[in-house]
């Protein structure tokens, strides 16, 4: 389109030229006819080429070559000798130049075009009161000059635009095709080799960050699968563990007749193994909501010195039979906030019986409550054996810490026993808009503090891959 618009300039710019310089050329030549005209009285008007050789004339007249003079009735009375017949006359143009003006017209001479200068004689003197003098030039030479320039400026565009075309043909091909290769490589990670990473242009500045973002973008992925596979291997431990214990005490029960006392000893031990089984199961169903960003949040005033002393009621028993001793700090400052109970209510269970069960015989077990207008942060405390080197890891699913701190079960067992707990909690917080963190305490053992907005909380959505990604987040391309 540019060079379009260059072309079409210059063609509009040469053609104004060549006929400023050939309107410049005419009246020149009119000014030097007028005045050959003005040398004898009239009826002895010539031409100076009149007085030019045959050869010279012809040379003359490839320039100008033209000339006539009229009155003003329209009636020759001099024509230029290389004339076999009469200009083209206009009648309005010879009126106005018989009014003095000089008036320009183009006409076609035969089959010549041509530009005619009208030019008024009676400027020179009254002997030429009444003639006009028409002066003509041939444009076919500056047509023909035009026409070159059109080629010209036609091949010049088609060349451009070819090489335009071979050009950008040249660098898509160039700029696409490490991208191809890219592409190639991505294709070929599957679910089974997702340990591969893309190599392609890795070293080259322009494709080194899109190749390093999809290669993080792998890793996130095998992270996850990863996660997913253990978590997978884990649950059907967990399910089948209780199944076997099932299956087992019901065949052995089924060997030989039994009393009704062993029956319903049988029975009693079933009932606990279908009631692990029910809460594993409910704790997936719950982290699974919580993954596909489902998970719903009711928020309502909640009273919750009440919900903390309804969950603490729960231990009483084991806390007195280890002589385990609950601190609440910050209670009598709580009023009703804005919060899912029953979430938090699961919160706090899980968070209390991880602190209880993990807290050696007369230890000590501390919650704290703080609230503002926009965040309740409870902190909860136990004075067991910490949480490891990596304190983060307890809320990953069916992580089991050392046996020193997970006796009989995981770090984040809960009181369902199903490893699940301290998953539970994080994926509960979560879809409330809050945070949860974990930490080895300085004196020993483990703190777990969770932070919940109050106001402007966004709904549920699909909890951070380990690397602080979404695994579900897609890339979308808008089209131009």
């Amino acid at each position: 389109g540019a060079v379009a618009v260059v072309c079409l300039a210059s063609f509009l710019t040469l053609r104004l030229i060549l006929d400023r310089e050939l309107n410049a050329s005419i009246v020149n030549v009119a000014s030097i006819q007028a005045a050959s005209l003005t040398d004898g009285v009239a009826g002895n008007m010539h031409f100076h080429e009149w007085e030019l050789s045959p050869d010279e004339a012809d040379s003359v007249r490839e320039l100008i070559r033209y000339a006539e003079v009229w009155d003003q009735n329209g009636t020759s009375l001099l024509r230029s000798r290389f004339m076999a017949v009469d200009l083209p006359l206009d009648r309005a143009a010879l009126a106005a130049a018989g009014e003095g003006e000089l008036v320009w017209r183009e006409q076609r001479f035969g089959e010549i075009p041509v530009r005619s200068l009208y030019y008024p004689l009676a400027r020179l003197g009254p002997a030429h009161a009444s003639h006009v003098l028409q002066v003509a030039a041939p444009l076919g030479p500056r047509d023909e000059m035009m026409n070159r320039l059109i080629l010209f400026l036609a091949g010049l565009i088609a060349a451009m635009g070819a090489g335009s075309f071979l050009g950008g043909w040249w660098l898509a091909g160039r700029t696409v095709r490490p991208v191809a290769e890219i592409i190639d490589q991505a294709e070929a990670i599957g679910a089974g080799s997702l340990d591969r990473r893309i190599q392609a242009w890795g070293d080259t500045r322009e494709y080194a960050r899109l190749v390093e973002v999809l290669n993080t973008m792998l890793s996130r992925i095998e992270s996850g699968f990863e996660t997913q596979m253990r978590f997978t291997a884990d649950a059907s431990h967990e399910l089948r563990s209780p199944l076997t214990a099932l299956r087992g005490e019901i065949e052995i029960a089924l060997r030989r007749t039994r009393s009704d006392d062993e029956y319903r000893e049988v029975l009693h031990s079933n009932l606990e193994e279908i009631l692990r089984m029910s809460r594993v199961i409910e704790d997936l169903l719950l982290l699974a909501r919580a993954d596909a960003g489902v998970q719903a949040v009711s928020r309502g005033p909640t009273e919750l010195s009440a919900l903390i002393n309804q969950t603490l009621d729960r231990f009483r028993t084991r806390t007195a039979e280890r002589n385990i001793r609950i601190e609440v700090r910050g209670r009598e400052s709580v009023r009703d906030v804005p919060v899912d109970g029953g979430l938090l209510g699961q919160v706090l269970w899980n968070l209390a019986d991880n602190a209880t069960r993990f807290s050696p015989e007369g230890g000590r077990v501390l919650l704290s409550i703080e609230t503002s207008a926009d965040l309740l942060v409870l902190t909860v405390s136990d004075s067991g054996p910490g949480l490891g080197a990596e304190p983060d890891r307890v809320f990953d699913r069916f992580f089991r810490l050392d046996p020193v701190r997970t006796p009989g079960g995981g770090a984040d067992e809960g009181s369902s026993g199903t490893g699940l707990g301290l998953s539970i909690v994080r994926a509960i917080v979560q879809a409330m808009g809050g945070t949860v963190v974990s930490a080895n305490r300085s004196e020993g053992g483990a703190r777990f503090t969770v932070t919940i907005p109050l106001s402007a909380v966004a709904g549920p959505s699909p909890p951070p891959d380990s690397h602080g990604g979404r695994l579900g987040a897609r890339i979308v391309m808008k089209a131009t």
